[in-house]
């Protein structure tokens, strides 16, 4: 079974295809004010970005950062600092793409941490990425003032990036 039919099977389960298009709704956002109360995620927004931040900063031991904090989301002991970003893959869009990255040359973050999700939020893959190694492989787009990067699965074998998909997933 894969994620999407997992993800449907559950739906079948917790009664939700019974609900109407309001209920569902409603639910979303109660499902995500009892993350929030968990500490899950920090913002009413899409729950993958915020959720993935929690996660990566609690599973590598990071201080994350304020939310819309400019540049970085985590911070090491040592002084490192981490762009955290993701990618939920579904059979609706399966864009690696990860959201903008704005003021790339200013070297707000030493390394991006990406993760791509299946669609039930198990985890495909992620990686920490060097900052030297985002321009080169990523797209400035004028119209967003920002860099594109697509996390696709060849990042994972490029020199210095380091495959985290054990530790996240773990």
């Amino acid at each position: 079974m894969n994620a999407e039919e997992r993800l449907k099977a559950l739906s079948a389960t917790l009664g939700l295809v019974d609900l109407t298009n309001l209920e569902l709704l409603q639910a979303f956002a109660s499902i995500l004010e009892l993350l929030r109360d968990r500490g899950l995620v920090r913002t009413s927004n899409n729950p993958v970005a915020d959720y993935t931040e929690w996660l990566v900063c609690s599973r590598l031991g990071l201080m994350p950062e304020r939310s819309s904090n400019r540049g970085y989301d985590g911070i090491a002991p040592d002084g490192t600092k981490y762009e955290i970003k993701a990618r939920r893959v579904t059979s609706h869009n399966s864009s690696l793409q990860l959201s903008a990255i704005r003021g790339l040359r200013d070297r707000h973050f030493d390394y991006l941490i990406g993760v791509v999700y299946e669609a039930d939020f198990s985890i495909r893959y992620a990686a920490k990425v060097p900052h030297a190694l985002i321009e080169p492989n990523s797209k400035f787009r004028s119209h967003t003032n920002s860099h594109a990067f697509h996390l696709r699965p060849e990042v994972l074998s490029l020199p210095g990036v380091e495959d985290l998909t054990g530790i996240l997933a773990a």
